[in-house]
């Protein structure tokens, strides 16, 4: 799986570079494009977008400037994502904000964005008009989906929010993580690989599942994991505030006192925030079991996700990328950074 990954990873890399302008103002702009991508990372969008396309009967070259678009995108989000949550590192290395400054963070995953639309106009040289909209059209809502998600989080920690269900997080994780991590990769792929002879909507439930597998997951790692495998800060969540499922389980089972106590520690400001109060937060996520019940609920899904995939590929034939997609499902349960 990882070896496949890399494959298109270094692929859709290469697809990018010939998209960043050869111009000034390189410094604070150009050459920072790409910083965020060549620091690695599992690859998984670009990777389900070719797997998808090539298990239903696509090329490799016909899904690349899809794969680019959603990489662009996607490394864009996270330096936008690393700003608002006042993240300080990202796979092992100082964020781009702490590097530079915020400024020139937010300067540079705008380019990003914009040069992100380039490549799905290039579509129609490989693919055709048709197809080329119709990928248009997932990209925007993709994007659209995940800034509504990406909003309800960052209004529950603004209002310091003590009151939500699962249910709650659920939905905003399909918003902000499910359709551009795995949903619309998946619904790309196939669109290419069937010319546009596809409804999109079959993989919306087996993206759904991945995606929210994968989210919980990485919430929990981002507490237990080996902090240099992980490649982010660990317990980084804790001290941002961010609504895991772990925190809203927390919240939901911990004591009036101790919520108070929670809510009086996220009520200030990120960099004020002791690390001794977050590990004692922590400590409590492990009593009540709130890490354990989303480590359950992680594994739980990736088995939905697992059932969905049987109904929608058994009926193609077996390939390297119809099993790199089962393998990554699998990876979800068991990963550990």
């Amino acid at each position: 799986m990882k070896s496949m990954l890399a494959d298109y990873g270094a692929h859709t890399l290469n697809g990018i570079q010939r998209y960043i302008p050869d111009k000034e103002p390189k410094t604070y702009l150009y050459n920072l494009i790409s910083e965020y991508p060549n620091r690695g990372g599992k690859g998984f969008r670009p990777g389900l977008c070719i797997a998808a396309c090539k298990a239903f009967g696509g090329k490799e070259e016909e899904a690349s400037h899809s794969a680019v678009c959603l990489e662009l995108l996607h490394n864009a989000f996270l330096i936008h994502d690393d700003v608002e949550d006042e993240s300080f590192f990202r796979r092992n290395k100082p964020t781009l904000h702490e590097s530079t400054n915020a400024a020139i963070a937010i300067n540079v995953g705008d380019a990003m964005q914009v040069l992100g639309l380039y490549p799905l106009f290039k579509n129609r040289e490989v693919l055709g008009d048709k197809v080329a909209m119709q990928i248009f059209l997932e990209v925007q809502h993709m994007v659209t989906e995940s800034v509504e998600g990406q909003a309800m989080e960052l209004g529950w920690r603004k209002d310091n929010t003590s009151t939500l269900t699962e249910a709650d997080y659920l939905r905003m994780i399909l918003k902000k993580t499910c359709w551009y991590t795995c949903i619309h990769p998946l619904r790309i792929g196939a669109i290419i690989g069937t010319k546009g002879k596809i409804n999109p909507e079959k993989f919306d439930r087996l993206g759904y599942f991945m995606g929210t597998s994968f989210q919980i997951q990485d919430d929990v790692l981002n507490l237990v994991a080996d902090g240099e495998k992980y490649g982010k800060e660990i317990g980084g969540d804790i001290l941002e505030g961010k609504r895991t499922l772990m925190l809203i389980h927390l919240m939901e089972h911990c004591s009036p006192n101790e919520l108070a106590g929670i809510l009086q520690f996220l009520s200030i400001p990120i960099k004020q925030r002791q690390q001794a109060k977050a590990h004692e937060i922590l400590e409590m996520m492990h009593a009540y079991g709130s890490i354990e019940h989303a480590a359950n609920t992680a594994r739980y899904l990736a088995g939905a996700a697992l059932k969905e995939f049987y109904t929608i590929f058994s009926r193609l034939p077996d390939s390297e990328d119809k099993s790199l997609i089962e393998t990554i499902i699998i990876y979800m349960i068991n990963r550990e950074y």
